[in-house]
Formats: C-alpha cells, sequence, structure tokens
C-alpha cells in the first residue's frame, strides 16, 4: 500500500501547491517535464520487460491479450465511463464537482494504475507507482490552480482503487510461481512501455487499455510452458 499511499499524498500537496500559486504552468514548462516523465516511463518498462526469462510466453500473451482485449473493447468502456461520469457531473453547480470527477478520471482510468497496483502486490516493486505520483502530482497542480481544491479530494477514490487492486495481488502472490511473477512483471512491462510513447504524443496511438488481458494470460501460458519444457 506505500505506493498509493505515496501517490494520495502527492496529489494532495500538489492540490496545496496549486491553489497557493493560483496560477498555471507555461506551456513549455508542462511540455518538457511531460517529456521527461515520458522518458522515465519508458525507461522502467524497458528494464521490466527484460526480466522474462522465456519471451515466447510475452510475445502469445500480448498477442492473445491484444485480441481479448479488443473483442471487450476495454479502452472504449473505459472512456466510456470516463465520459458518463463527466456527462452525469458536467452541469452541477460549482467548480468542487467539476474538480473532483476530473482529477479522479485522470488519476484513476488509465492502465499505469492498474500496472503499478498489481506490481506492487506482486513484487513490492513501487516504482511504477511513485513515477504515478509525480505526474499525478505535478498534473494536480495545474488542475488545483484553475479547477479548485476538489482536486484533492480524488485522493479518496484513488486510495480506494489502487489499494484494492494491490491488495488483491498481493493475496493471489501466495499462488503464483517465482516464475509466473516474473512473465507478468515482463509482460506488464511491454504495456508501461506503451504507456510512455504515448505520453510523447508522438502520433502513434497504443490502446495500452485493450493489452490489460496479456498480464493475465501470461499466467496460464506460463505453466503450460513450464510443464512440456519449453
Amino acid at each position: 500500500m506505500l505506493g498509493t499511499i505515496v501517490n494520495c499524498i502527492a496529489i494532495i500537496i500538489g492540490t496545496l501547491c496549486g491553489i497557493t500559486l493560483k496560477k498555471g504552468f507555461p506551456e513549455n514548462i508542462k511540455s518538457i517535464i511531460m517529456q521527461g516523465f515520458s522518458i522515465t516511463v519508458i525507461l522502467i518498462g524497458v528494464s521490466m520487460a527484460i526480466e522474462s526469462q522465456n519471451q515466447l510466453i510475452v510475445t502469445l500473451s500480448i498477442v492473445i491479450g491484444g485480441v481479448l482485449g479488443e473483442l471487450l473493447k476495454i479502452e472504449d468502456r473505459l472512456n466510456q465511463v470516463g465520459a458518463l461520469l463527466e456527462k452525469r457531473f458536467s452541469n452541477r453547480e460549482g467548480n468542487f464537482t467539476q474538480a473532483f470527477v476530473t482529477a479522479s478520471l485522470v488519476y484513476c482510468i488509465g492502465a499505469m494504475a492498474i500496472m503499478g497496483a498489481i506490481e506492487a502486490g506482486l513484487t513490492g516493486n513501487y516504482n511504477t507507482l511513485f513515477i504515478k505520483s509525480i505526474l499525478d502530482g505535478v498534473s494536480s497542480i495545474v488542475f488545483s490552480s484553475s479547477l479548485g481544491i476538489g482536486v484533492g479530494f480524488a485522493a479518496l477514490p484513488v486510495f480506494i482503487y489502487q489499494g484494492s487492486i494491490t491488495l488483491a495481488s498481493s493475496f493471489i502472490k501466495s499462488f503464483l510461481t517465482d516464475a509466473i511473477i516474473t512473465e507478468m512483471t515482463s509482460t506488464g512491462g511491454l504495456l508501461i512501455l506503451g504507456i510512455g510513447i504515448n505520453m510523447l504524443g508522438t502520433g502513434a496511438k497504443i490502446k495500452v487499455g485493450n493489452l490489460l488481458p496479456a498480464i493475465f494470460v501470461s499466467i496460464p501460458l506460463t505453466i503450460i510452458f513450464s510443464n512440456i519444457g519449453i
């Protein structure tokens, strides 16, 4: 839970800073900060991906998981949830609700939140959530400088959402072998690499949400490959 707690604290501190500043960052500053974070996320993804002991498992997991994600339209559904919530609350009076909902969607609906929480629960590695904490902290400064203190209250759904995923992952950890955790981590690393590429905004859009099933596909594939000696 440490990664999630740090994430929530970063959001709150960022909000307080934003309210104090009451002005947004210049576009060139926001751009260079985002580029720096993007290449850092890419580095984390690569370092996780190369841990694989069997790249065939990772490859098949990505392919099969991507097909499942496309059939289930996971990314579209995540976007629909965000659009519905935004529509539901956009006409409410005052900025508090708008700030709370907007920030909650940005901080919760995304592959980085899911991957970081799973990684923390399975391996105790909080690097992804720490990077996400920095990203959320900076963005909360920007959001709160214009939308107000409601941004800070988004820390509550973040705590519940990410914390639940982390606890669930740590619970099933005892049923997973080291080999399975390694391949899940490696597969997840490729997804984080995709997140970093998307953050750079180069024009290439990777549907990371639709690739999320790949993490879980790697479990049966690792078991199968281990049993047949591949």
